[in-house]
């Protein structure tokens, strides 16, 4: 077990806005908080995730169940329930958490150690918030049990918007894992000629984002007039358009972009219909300013969409990036992803990520994207990962 005396809040080095969290957690009538996604409670404890948790959960008979306690206006009693594979790896990278307790082995245990926590603060707990769609049903099946008396409320509206605006070491990641991405996609593509299978090229990706310190996420990709984004034996042949929508974790954050290439070079059509593409995206990136209401993205990018002769074919999205994909801003309730669109109406402030795309599902000349991140300033907007946004050439490296 890891745990240390407890700090005075002056001494702790929160890596968020207490004030902030605090007066959402007022807002959503919430007493004590307790994250289990790891996601966010990476970000609540300003660390790495748990290096032999980072994307597996599963283990023996029961999961990994990261917890972080933090009752609200009292930073000094937070707390960080751990697994005890975790030990060694908190005691060479400490928390700012006054209480570290990495003793847990399943998700049970886990909460087990939580309530005793929760019960030791002294605060108020009539009001529990946790994470409904990441808490396991046996892990919350024990925190009702144990606290009988409490309301369990969900709590993930409220560290959503707890994360909305970024933090410049946060931009600086999401940067990095932009420009990473579009790297390796570029390199791909140039060393991958025709006769190459949709399974090989997605599967060399995945080395070239990892050489690059990226974290493998996946790999949507269509070749040819096939609409089917699933890597395959299908092959890329010459004349063929190519796909390649990626994501790329860097430290946690997400590079999800979209580029396009061919076998050869493309026809006055092709060059047409990519061109259209960029121009519904760069209308979007305008309406991307600080004070702007969120939905003038969409009114922006649908204009055009709907004077376009491929609107029947033609899709717009726009969705907040970070940590996770489809995070705040949410900017449109009629999206892939079933959410309200809470920022449409409000407006866009800087530190805000966006992801912006538009796909064309055209019927004889296969599937067409670009999607790009762009990031809210104090005077505008920021594009990262900015390069290969043409028509970008397959190499001669012959197949097998």
């Amino acid at each position: 077990m890891q745990e240390r005396a407890r700090q005075t809040p002056e001494a702790l080095a929160i890596p968020f806005d207490v004030a902030k969290l605090d007066r959402l957690m007022e807002e959503a009538g919430i007493d004590i908080l307790l994250a289990t996604s790891k996601h966010n409670v990476q970000y609540l404890a300003g660390a790495e995730r748990a290096i032999f948790f980072d994307y597996m959960d599963a283990l023996g008979v029961s999961r990994y169940l990261p917890i972080m306690v933090y009752p609200k206006g009292a930073p000094d009693q937070a707390a960080f329930i751990g697994h005890r594979l975790e030990t060694h790896q908190r005691a060479v990278a400490p928390l700012w958490i006054p209480e570290v307790k990495t003793t847990a082995s399943g998700s049970v245990d886990a909460m087990a150690r939580a309530v005793e926590v929760v019960r030791a603060t002294g605060v108020p707990r009539k009001r529990i918030g946790v994470e409904l769609a990441f808490l396991p049903m046996d892990a919350g099946k024990a925190l009702s049990e144990a606290l009988p008396d409490s309301q369990i409320k969900d709590a993930l509206f409220v560290l959503e918007r707890l994360r909305a605006l970024k933090t410049p070491a946060e931009l600086a990641k999401l940067r990095n894992a932009s420009d990473l991405v579009v790297d390796a996609m570029l390199e791909v593509i140039a060393r991958h000629g025709p006769g190459h299978t949709k399974r090989e090229i997605a599967d060399a990706l995945r080395v070239a984002e990892v050489k690059r310190g990226l974290t493998f996420e996946y790999c949507l990709i269509a070749a040819g007039v096939n609409h089917n984004r699933a890597p395959s034996d299908q092959r890329w042949e010459q004349g063929d358009v190519l796909s390649l929508d990626s994501g790329g974790n860097f430290h946690g954050y997400i590079g999800d972009l979209a580029r396009m290439a061919i076998q050869g070079d493309p026809d006055a059509e092709l060059q047409e219909i990519l061109s259209e593409i960029e121009t519904i995206q760069r209308a979007a990136f305008e309406a991307v300013q600080p004070g702007r209401p969120g939905g003038d993205i969409y009114a922006a990018a649908e204009r055009l969409v709907k004077q376009s002769k491929q609107r029947d074919s033609m899709e717009f999205l726009a969705h907040g990036m970070g940590l996770v994909s489809h995070e705040a801003p949410r900017l449109t309730a009629n999206g892939p992803v079933p959410y309200d669109d809470t920022d449409a109406r409000r407006p866009l402030e800087p530190g805000m990520v966006v992801s912006i795309e538009t796909t064309l599902k055209h019927p004889r000349r296969g599937f067409i994207k670009l999607e790009d991140t762009v990031v809210v300033t104090e005077r505008g907007h920021e594009i990262f990962g900015e390069g290969g946004r043409g028509w970008n050439r397959g190499g001669s490296a012959p197949a097998g």
